[in-house]
């Protein structure tokens, strides 16, 4: 007799239908698979979502956030304020820029940079606030903007790491809105992401000087556009000029061709994201010493882009509670389970520590979150049944 498969439960898979693989194959054969005509269809689309004026797609969102940092200013040491708990390419681009990261800490319940951790943070040389929009919850925009308002920083500009964000809203208003108090906000289409292009980014703004400079940033600092010009929409170059010193950031039509329908699917695969959170928090309520991320106190849809929790906190010291959680999740994964490492306190790591003296007591709420969390799997294709079941290994690991 067969042994049974003994079963896994990945932390994420994205959800490609055939809808996405016709529309790959079209565009394979069209002849046109660099930056084109499905490209701008995706950033108008986008545009839409966002209530934006303006949609930039980009390589990556990395890439996004260096053209974001590079055209607002970010160079010779000017500091940016940025939370500690996110992925590193949040500081990494200030620094590849010339500027600072400043950390500022966090909520201790929605885990999203908090307005008092900006007011701590600022200095005189303070260029730039960047909230992330951690798991997709959004940040308190209004709040940050108060703070700057009452220290009369009304220069310092706010820019929205939303890589998590896509379909989440702030007061009815979706990152990147022109009715938010902010510059512009920067997306991630990754696997792992609510909606992903493979790989690719979107700077989403309001700003027309800011979307110019984008472009010309994008791709080589070219003053023109490579479609009109050789699909016949435009008259062929006489030449062409380099403007700036730009970088190669552009995202191809064959990966526009993917998020198109991602798009279109986005609100439905972020409903069945809700609906699993739903499950888990209820089947994992109650577990002493599990906390889950907080519910904002002002109004906010959150995307449900991670479903990250704290394990139990050990005996209370960082390093008992990164053991505990370490425990947990290699436990979990022995059993089939997958989790992520969302994410890394930034300002702990190596590179910053010997660059910008941070340490240990700089962010104590992000230190302390960073050396518990984890997230559970969390994606469209799996049952309300893989959650609880995800939910019930957790238990028996946690010996509940």
């Amino acid at each position: 007799m067969a042994e049974a498969t003994p079963r896994k439960l990945p932390l994420a898979l994205p959800d490609i239908g055939e809808e996405e693989i016709a529309e790959v194959v079209e565009c394979l054969r069209s002849g046109w698979i660099t930056t084109g005509p499905r490209v701008r269809r995706f950033e108008e689309d986008f545009a839409a979502l966002a209530g934006a004026d303006f949609a930039l797609a980009f390589s990556s969102c990395t890439a996004a956030l260096h053209v974001a940092y590079t055209v607002l200013g970010v160079q010779d040491g000017a500091e940016v304020v940025l939370p500690p708990l996110t992925w590193a390419s949040t500081a990494n681009m200030v620094a590849a820029c010339g500027g600072k990261p400043v950390f500022g800490d966090i909520d201790p319940s929605t885990w999203n940079l908090s307005p008092e951790g900006v007011r701590k943070a600022l200095t005189p040389r303070t260029r730039l606030v960047v909230p992330v929009h951690f798991a997709g919850l959004p940040a308190d925009l209004d709040g940050i903007a108060r703070v700057l308002s009452e220290e009369g920083r009304e220069d310092v500009r706010i820019l929205e790491d939303a890589a998590h964000a896509a379909g989440a809203a702030y007061k009815g208003r979706h990152p990147g809105s022109r009715e938010n108090p902010t510059a512009a906000a920067c997306f991630s289409f990754h696997p792992i992401k609510n909606l992903t292009t493979g790989e690719g980014g979107m700077l989403v703004t309001s700003d027309a000087e800011i979307a110019r400079q984008a472009r010309l940033w994008r791709f080589h600092g070219v003053a023109r556009d490579a479609f009109a010009a050789y699909s016949g929409k435009a008259p062929p170059p006489g030449s062409y000029e380099i403007v700036l010193p730009g970088f190669k950031y552009n995202l191809t039509d064959i990966q526009a061709a993917i998020g198109i329908h991602q798009l279109r699917k986005l609100e439905r695969m972020n409903r069945k994201r809700a609906e699993l959170v739903r499950a888990y928090r209820e089947a994992l309520s109650g577990l002493e010493g599990l906390e889950f991320q907080g519910e904002a106190p002002y109004e906010a849809l959150h995307s449900r882009h991670l479903f990250p929790v704290l394990a139990p906190p050990g005996d209370g010291t960082l390093e008992g509670m990164a053991s505990e959680r370490i425990r947990v999740t290699r436990a979990l994964a022995e059993r089939g389970v997958g989790t992520g490492r969302h994410f890394e306190a930034v300002h702990l790591t190596r590179f910053y520590r010997e660059r910008y003296g941070t340490g240990p007591g700089d962010c104590p709420v992000a230190e302390a979150v960073a050396a518990r969390i984890f997230s559970l799997p969390l994606y469209p294709g799996m049952d309300v049944e893989d959650a609880l079941w995800a939910a019930e290994v957790l238990k028996e690991v946690l010996g509940r």
